[in-house]
């Protein structure tokens, strides 16, 4: 218990660091449409596969922030499931960032919970820095050029469903980002 208790506090003092402190690479120059550009990382998954965030260019990219310790983040693997369910087959890929723990611990998350999508191991907590985490869970959904369209967006199905040119397609916006805003669109 104590040392999910400190690491508990790590994650805390990296979580308030990262709105202190400048984060590398993020933001960065801004993409077509004047939409910030989701800074590249390398990461072992949980067979140790390098998996870099540029490999997924030309497919949606919901980018989730967790750890196995964090009752929310359990809360919305469900929720991930179903979105990597669905929308997989189309060009969406899901992949979990675990923040600041062992491939142990993390494989027997995994398992339990029968995650279907990458898991990613930040053991440092380099690129939750980098993307300027402030807390966990955190989510970011990436366009397939790579573009930030939304940080926590509040209807994430609705927005995949957008990008990926489904039902309900609507007219094609330019995205905007912030790190600390929830979601800004500017039609074109």
């Amino acid at each position: 218990m104590r040392g999910n208790r400190e690491r508990g506090m790590r994650v805390l003092l990296l979580a308030m660091a990262g709105g202190l402190l400048p984060a590398v690479g993020y933001p960065q120059a801004a993409g077509p449409g004047g939409a910030e550009r989701a800074p590249d990382f390398a990461l072992r998954d949980l067979k140790g596969t390098e998996v870099k965030l540029s490999d997924s260019r030309g497919r949606v990219v919901l980018l989730a922030f967790s750890a196995t310790w964090c009752p929310y983040c359990r809360k919305e693997v469900p929720e991930l499931k179903k979105l990597h369910d669905r929308f997989k087959d189309r060009g969406l890929e899901v992949l979990m960032v675990d923040v600041q723990e062992s491939q142990k611990k993390v494989a027997s998350f995994a398992a339990k919970y029968e995650i279907p999508y990458r898991v990613l191991l930040d053991e440092e907590g380099k690129v939750a820095r980098q993307y300027r985490v402030r807390g966990i869970p955190d989510e970011l959904l990436i366009g397939k050029d790579g573009a930030i369209i939304c940080r926590r967006c509040p209807s994430v199905e609705k927005e995949i469903e957008r990008l990926l040119g489904g039902p309900g397609e609507v007219k094609e916006e330019k995205a905007l980002s912030t790190p600390g805003s929830r979601k800004e669109k500017v039609s074109s």
